[in-house]
């Protein structure tokens, strides 16, 4: 049995991943056996949903009775402090989108979880749903020379601004069309809260992605290629979470991470950059990983 310990319940994935394992039984051998909330409302009301047995009064009470950890905070910033003791503890992690607020922290995070031998992702899981996915392996196939997506996102946010829901768009993108993006811009919309940001890739692939605040439109994606324009509208799996909670208990299981460190810094590294062009009003050049 691997016992899995969450971090963070004001976040409904955590109740939605202890659902999953511990009602639905949707990975036999894992359980969520303990959680930790930012108040007792939280970690009470997870609990009760997920049939969590244990709430720890600190996440590090957690050591000792758990194989690997979950850590579940709304805004990014809190994400690798609260991981750091559990990667001490040599305990695999999986860290929910996004990885983390800071490219250079993460890049620490990852240097010492290379030290101490310990596996290590993050992902969002709307690139993991299978209408993208398809639309992923046709695009790859294509010759794109534009694009553009569209989908909820506040610049506001006291979740991090951009990171809290721009995570989405940006993953998906770079999952689509590639992780080598060099540049961005962010104009706000003059009288909302909505924007729109331009990305210029360095394969010569120019892109925009339309930060709507409020929008139920979903997430959106419209490729233009040689041969005519290529659309998605993600259309959530019947349980969106099932795929991305199979590949952190694969994990968990064997201790092979499913993806390249790379792959997700990247979104870091063009969210932190859009954020510098959210306050300066110019274009950002993206560090390179």
């Amino acid at each position: 049995m691997i016992r899995i310990g969450i971090v963070g319940a004001e976040n409904s994935h955590s109740a939605a991943i202890a659902q999953a394992l511990n009602i639905h039984k949707a990975v036999p051998g894992c359980k969520v056996v303990a959680i930790w909330g930012e108040t007792d409302e939280f970690a009470e009301k997870s609990a009760s949903a997920g049939q969590i047995p244990t709430i720890v009064r600190r996440p590090t009470d957690m050591i000792g009775m758990i194989d690997a950890v979950i850590v579940d905070h709304r805004h990014p910033k809190f994400h690798l402090p609260a991981a750091a003791p559990f990667l001490k503890a040599r305990l695999p992690v999986f860290i929910d989108k996004p990885f983390a607020y800071r490219l250079a922290e993460a890049r620490r995070f990852l240097a010492k979880a290379r030290r101490y031998g310990v596996p290590v992702t993050s992902f969002s899981t709307v690139p993991m749903q299978r209408s993208s996915r398809q639309y992923a392996r046709a695009v790859k196939k294509a010759k794109v020379v534009s694009v553009a997506s569209a989908g909820p996102c506040d610049l506001d946010s006291v979740y991090g601004g951009i990171f809290f829901y721009g995570i989405h768009q940006v993953d998906l993108l770079l999952e689509c069309f590639g992780l080598d993006v060099a540049a961005v811009a962010v104009a706000r919309s003059g009288g909302t809260a909505s924007a729109v940001a331009a990305l210029w890739w360095e394969s010569g692939l120019v892109g925009s992605m339309t930060c709507l605040s409020g929008g139920r439109s979903g997430f959106q994606v419209l490729a233009v290629t040689e041969d005519g324009p290529m659309a998605l509208r993600v259309q959530n799996d019947p349980s969106p979470y099932l795929t991305g909670i199979k590949t952190s208990c694969r994990m968990f299981r064997t201790g092979k991470e499913p993806l390249e460190h790379r792959r997700f810094l990247a979104p870091i590294a063009v969210l932190e950059a859009m954020e510098r062009s959210i306050r300066t009003g110019k274009v950002q050049k993206v560090a390179r990983l």
